[in-house]
């Protein structure tokens, strides 16, 4: 029989309301809860109704934390208690802050129940936008950081902040895990990305919520980086980034590693808010295979589909499944970006000429991929987009029994279909091909602008 223990058996004391700024510190509890069932060899922890505030917790092997109705894992917002662990930030490994949930090379581990996990935040978000005019590192967990990390100035970023080394904590972290189950909580306020297995295989990722203000900075929803065998069904997000996004890290690092991102299914899952809703990269280095993504909802996303990546990020891109996915007024239903210029310097004559360069390492691919069944309403910006580059053409690319239909009143630009750079504007709202070969369209309309499918 299962083990279950409770945060006031060890002396846990609930808030009644989060806002309460007189609360009891969980921290020792969770600690003392979670090591008792790591000395049992597993078992639950029940976290009951109320608030309980805590600083980063760790779970291992054979554990279950189960949130019952009206819990939430208040996670306390003071960067001095999220110390140095090695991990991936932004698609480079390194040392960061200690994620608020870490499940660090463990397996059998499930975090279920319909509570809430909060990562309160506001404060992050604060503190990140008041260093947003800082070059370099200042603050002294910063400058821990900087010297942890000596090559940081080196290492990419996709906006976040590597520069100055403010490296936010992910809210729920499955680090080299197997065998892992994350369901049916909400997960919301995240400091940085919100839920990110990372190295790991085999995680089932079904019917949570994830909630973070449209405004709140680099706060995806669902990173899959450099895993094998996920699964990621039933989820709704609303997010200040990417919904679901598919990684395999970036540049050297990401080559270095050499850990593609490969087997993932995303069904059945709807995203209300984000920069895209199924994504592939930017942190595209190491690969990423066999990708499924079916029957889904983006409603109101910037971009439904999308795929970025640009020169230096590396990685071959292939074997992507886009199936019978609904987008209502995105900006661009469809995006797929080898000119991705976050991070980068929008003037860098290499990574944005149009001219063809040495197809290198570093040089990205993109082939086999489908769109099948997709169905855009409301398009603001264009039906679609896609910019291969010169050396490195986008290929094999099948479009059947698709609808486009853009809002040809919205004053909303081309340009905005995605985040590039070096690529010359056009004013039609129509789906623009860049350095596509082996193209198939099949049963497919674009309504809306003067022309369907522009070939450039």
């Amino acid at each position: 029989m299962m083990k279950c223990v409770s945060l006031k058996e060890f002396g846990g004391k609930a808030a009644e309301s989060i806002t309460n700024t007189d609360f009891f510190d969980n921290s020792f509890a969770f600690s003392k809860a979670l090591q008792d069932l790591q000395d049992s060899g597993g078992g639950m922890l029940s976290v009951s109704k109320g608030v309980w505030h805590t600083g980063p917790i760790e779970l291992f092997s054979n554990i279950t934390l189960n949130l019952e109705e009206d819990s939430v894992i208040s996670f306390i917002p003071e960067p001095e208690r999220y110390g140095p662990v090695f991990t991936r930030w932004e698609g480079a490994d390194c040392y960061a802050m200690h994620p608020c949930v870490f499940i660090n090379n463990q397996t059998n581990v499930k975090i279920s129940g319909s509570g809430i996990i909060d990562g309160n935040g506001e404060p992050w978000w604060a503190m990140r936008r008041a260093k947003s005019r800082q070059k370099e590192p200042q603050s002294k967990i910063e400058l821990q950081f900087a010297k942890l990390n000596p090559e940081y100035k080196t290492q990419p970023s996709g906006g976040g902040g590597r520069y100055i080394q403010f490296l936010r904590p992910p809210l729920v972290q499955f680090y080299k895990c197997s065998n892992c189950t994350l369901e049916g909580v909400t997960i919301q306020n995240s400091p940085f990305w919100t839920v990110h297995p990372l190295y790991s295989e085999s995680i089932i990722i079904s019917n949570i919520s994830v909630k973070n203000p449209a405004s709140a900075p680099n706060t995806d929803g669902i990173d899959v980086d450099s895993c094998t065998n996920v699964t990621v069904s039933g989820c709704k997000i609303s997010v200040g980034d990417d919904g679901i996004a598919i990684k395999s890290g970036a540049d050297d690092s990401g080559i270095k590693a050499a850990k593609p991102c490969e087997h993932i299914t995303v069904s059945g899952c709807t995203v209300s808010s984000g920069h895209g809703g199924i994504v592939i990269g930017s942190e595209t280095a190491a690969g990423i295979h066999d990708i499924t993504a079916k029957d889904c909802l983006f409603d109101g996303t910037d971009r439904g589909i999308r795929i970025k990546t640009r020169r230096r990020r590396g990685g071959a891109i292939s074997g992507l499944h886009f199936i019978n996915l609904t987008m209502k007024n995105n900006l661009c239903p469809l995006a797929v970006n080898m000119y991705y210029v976050c991070g980068a310097n929008p003037e860098d004559p290499y990574l944005f000429s149009l001219d063809k360069q040495p197809f290198e390492l570093s040089t990205p691919s993109i082939k086999d991929v489908e769109f099948i069944g997709i169905k855009a309403a409301g398009c603001k910006a264009s039906a679609g987009f896609m910019a291969g580059l010169p050396e490195s053409p986008i290929s094999n690319v099948k479009i059947q029994g698709c609808l486009f239909e853009t809002n040809e009143g919205s004053s909303e630009s081309p340009q905005k279909s995605e985040m590039f750079a070096g690529i010359p504007p056009v004013s039609e709202k129509s789906f623009r091909l860049i350095n596509v070969e082996h193209l198939s369209i099949t049963d497919s309309v674009v309504r809306g602008p003067a022309e369907d499918f522009i070939y450039q």
